[in-house]
């Protein structure tokens, strides 16, 4: 039997002080209040009273310090899946508001659609696509987690629900700690069926996302 829901889990605060757009580079692991919101993530899933049967992460440290609260209340060992990792962006290591004011980097502006400042939205979005299907399939019974990044949750949430890639990176609905889940109909077709911030944010520095 397949999986009967799939949420997928934002990670939580990162400690950044330079506040970088810090992307896929290393290094960048949860502050305290990031571990905080992981582990309010998990325990609002643990709230709902359904089991849960696979966890998978991405191999980036904030992801993988995410699935720690997952692996302590549910004892499931992540497994690591690339396809579920953060896009490419040439503004990685960058202060974006000093990147975007210099005209040198206007260049990389030029196609929002795509985007052309990074990995295309339609790339991210069939990689986390190919990677759900194959949680749902593993999942033997229950829920499945995959606990991921903003971009990949939110691009997912549009291909879903049939809007526009193109977006406002500002705008997205998908907090820190945040869960996204969905279904998989027999025909092969997702739907969401809820979206929830458990996590206290107060205070919380959402910055670094591409």
């Amino acid at each position: 039997m397949p999986a009967d829901r799939l949420h997928l889990v934002r990670h939580g605060e990162v400690h950044n002080p330079a506040r970088v757009l810090y992307g896929r580079l290393p290094g960048f692991g949860l502050s305290v209040d990031g571990r905080r919101m992981a582990r309010q993530a998990a325990e609002y899933i643990q709230s709902l009273e359904r089991p849960v049967g696979s966890l998978v992460c991405s191999p980036l440290q904030r992801t993988r310090e995410s699935s720690e609260p997952f692996t302590e209340l549910f004892g499931l060992e992540p497994q690591i899946d690339e396809r579920v990792i953060e896009p490419t962006n040439v503004f990685e290591g960058r202060r974006m508001k000093r990147a975007l004011a210099n005209p040198v980097n206007w260049r990389h502006l030029r196609a929002p659609d795509l985007p052309s400042w990074g990995e295309p939205y339609l790339q991210v979005v069939a990689r986390m696509d190919a990677a759900m299907r194959d949680a749902w399939d593993a999942t033997e019974s229950g829920d499945g987690v995959i606990v991921s990044h903003q971009l990949p949750i939110w691009v997912t949430h549009l291909a879903v629900t049939g809007a526009l890639m193109r977006h406002n990176p500002t705008q997205r609905r998908c907090a820190l700690s945040s869960i996204t889940s969905f279904t998989l109909a027999e025909d092969g077709t997702w739907s969401e069926v809820a979206y929830v911030e458990p996590a206290t944010l107060s205070g919380a520095v959402d910055v670094g996302a591409v």
